[in-house]
């Protein structure tokens, strides 16, 4: 897409796949994509080691990562507690955000790195667009979870991923899986891991930018 002599101050642009390896957005002929991500980065410290490749850049990784959200889910038990179910212009409240974040660590460690038939938490909450055809509904029979077993089931899953990092060889992250949405593609064990760290930092970036929009009482 090409646009040219338009007026676009102001517009607000989210993108995540902007932000992958290739992804570009020139501005007056300018790559910008590369300065997002670096303000990204400076905004979120430990996002940078999201695409770690060797199981100690894991490890810490994934320790940046939880230490973030645990700081974001601090910051939200300060305020009212009906903050945890709000939703901004209509998208997921941060307890859906996290049941989310159930669902991707059972589809990327326990379904395709774990290889099991059934990984799915009751409480996890699936895709609500064309992927949801890809899982059963009967498995989350937990629609609405109360906040308490929202935060016993993260809890659960991310001391998962802990465990398995704790552990995980280069030669085990070289081998290869099933991608969970198109099992005829091909992926590594490392690639899954990288798009459960890609996950967490999306979604805490949108998590933070929601708490700042109820904080301000600018919530649509």
């Amino acid at each position: 897409m090409i646009i040219r002599g338009s007026d676009v101050s102001g517009m607000d642009l989210d993108s995540p796949w902007l932000l992958e390896p290739g992804g570009r957005l020139l501005v007056n002929g300018v790559d910008v994509a590369p300065l997002v991500d670096a303000e990204l980065n400076h905004r979120f410290p430990g996002r940078a080691l999201r695409r770690a490749t060797e199981p100690e850049g894991l490890r810490a990784a994934w320790y940046a990562v939880e230490n973030a959200w645990a700081a974001t889910l601090h910051r939200a038990s300060t305020m009212p507690d009906s903050t945890v179910d709000a939703s901004v212009a209509g998208e997921w409240s941060l307890a859906q955000t996290l049941r989310h974040l159930v669902m991707a660590t059972d589809t990327w460690l326990g379904r395709a790195v774990f290889e099991l038939e059934n990984p799915y938490h009751p409480a996890g909450l699936p895709h609500d667009d064309s992927d949801t055809a890809a899982y059963d509904p009967a498995v989350f029979s937990q629609p609405h979870p109360s906040w308490d077993d929202v935060l016993a089931a993260r809890a659960g899953r991310q001391q998962m991923v802990r465990d398995f990092l704790a552990t995980v060889t280069t030669a085990e992250l070289g081998q290869t899986r099933r991608n969970p949405h198109a099992p005829a593609h091909p992926e590594t064990v490392l690639s899954c891991v990288q798009t459960i760290l890609e996950e967490e930092w999306e979604h805490l970036r949108y998590a933070v930018r929601d708490l700042d929009i109820l904080t301000s009482g600018s919530a649509g």
